[in-house]
């Protein structure tokens, strides 16, 4: 399959960027040292180019009822201006994908998918329309930036007449960006746990909007920042990334996401899911940390002290702020509570972890 680029690929190359494939596109994997924009991100302020994430417009009398059928969360206690996390479950116990929904207005709604599934998702919205909502699928003429870290709000106040300030979390306003754009939709969700903003603009705006943020956040030391640290940043938060801690085969409930699986509604798979909430799940997504040195990557089994498998790491690596071994994986019920030990399979080796809370590290 020939591979997508963003509208920046040409000045993320410029900018010494090493571009890789991921989930269909060609992307910045990072400019420098990972770690180093891993921090940037911690502790001042990062631009990650995420153009490659899917924008559905969703709209209509139906809207509404579809996105209630086909999501886990309560989308009718929304309002304009509010966001909401959900996932949409695939009718097997599993998830097609996890995602965002924005109300923009009554019977106007965005959603924003991931880039692996764009295809899929659109396919199955499409499917479970009976509803009569109008879908327009805007991925390929949309960029997405990300604005993260504490400095962030510094830095897009100077280039909105948002009062990005007032924002609260899963919130987004419609405002003009420096006259290049008057009507850029930018919201406060984030994956990094940092804090900050993103920005939605047409492709062809892109380029300037981007230049526009560098130039306003020279003074706060901005930089642009890759797939590889936007990793490691999620992980010290324990979010969910798809295709690792979360797919097809995983459920809400095993996922920790019962939050986001809201059952005073009909939605696909809502009976199993209830199911589980209320009678328990065998295996629980759970977080550990590394005692023993190493690195837990996705796949290494997982065991107790009787050299019995529990379990397999979904996502791991070293966490640049603990500086140690963190990770997130599927390990049997009785072994998810904090505290535990359990040990990491790693090349032959038996290495000590502990059952963590999630986040590893408190939310800034």
């Amino acid at each position: 399959m020939e591979l997508k680029s963003v509208a920046l690929k040409e000045t993320h190359i410029a900018l010494g960027a090493k571009m890789v494939p991921f989930a269909g596109y060609y992307m910045p994997l990072k400019y420098g040292s990972e770690t180093e924009e891993h921090l940037k991100v911690r502790q001042g302020v990062g631009v990650f180019d995420v153009s490659h994430m899917g924008e559905f417009i969703v709209e209509g009398p139906g809207a509404l009822d579809l996105i209630q059928y086909v999501c886990s969360n309560d989308a009718a206690s929304l309002s304009p201006g509010k966001v909401q996390y959900a996932c949409l479950p695939n009718g097997q116990g599993g998830i097609v994908d996890d995602l965002l929904v924005y109300m923009i207005a009554p019977e106007l709604y965005m959603l924003v998918v991931n880039a692996s599934n764009i295809e899929k998702d659109w396919k199955w919205l499409q499917n479970h329309n009976r509803f009569g909502a109008r879908l327009k699928n805007i991925s390929d003429e949309t960029s997405l930036f990300a604005i993260q870290g504490p400095k962030a709000g510094a830095v897009v106040k100077k280039v909105t007449n948002v009062a990005t300030e007032a924002m609260k979390y899963y919130t987004f306003a419609e405002g003009n960006i420096l006259d290049i754009l008057p009507d850029a939709l930018i919201s406060a969700t984030g994956y990094t746990g940092a804090g900050g903003f993103e920005i939605y603009v047409s492709n062809d705006k892109a380029q300037q909007v981007w230049d526009a943020l560098f130039e306003a956040g020279a003074e706060e030391g901005i930089a642009p920042i890759g797939l590889g640290a936007r990793d490691t940043l999620r992980l010290e938060m324990g979010y969910c990334l798809y295709g690792n801690d979360i797919d097809d085969t995983t459920s809400p409930i095993e996922a920790g996401l019962g939050w986001i699986t809201k059952f005073n509604k009909s939605f696909i798979d809502d009976q199993r899911l209830k199911t589980q909430k209320e009678e328990g799940v065998n295996r629980k997504l759970t977080g550990f940390v590394m005692i023993d040195k190493g690195i837990p990557r996705q796949g290494y089994e997982l065991m107790n002290a009787n050299d019995e498998i529990i379990g397999k790491v979904s996502s791991g690596s070293i966490s640049p702020v603990l500086n140690q071994g963190i990770g997130l994986g599927y390990v049997a019920t009785g072994y998810s509570k904090a505290d535990t030990e359990i040990f990491v399979s790693v090349r032959g080796r038996k290495l000590r972890a502990r059952v963590s809370r999630l986040p590893f590290i408190k939310n800034q």
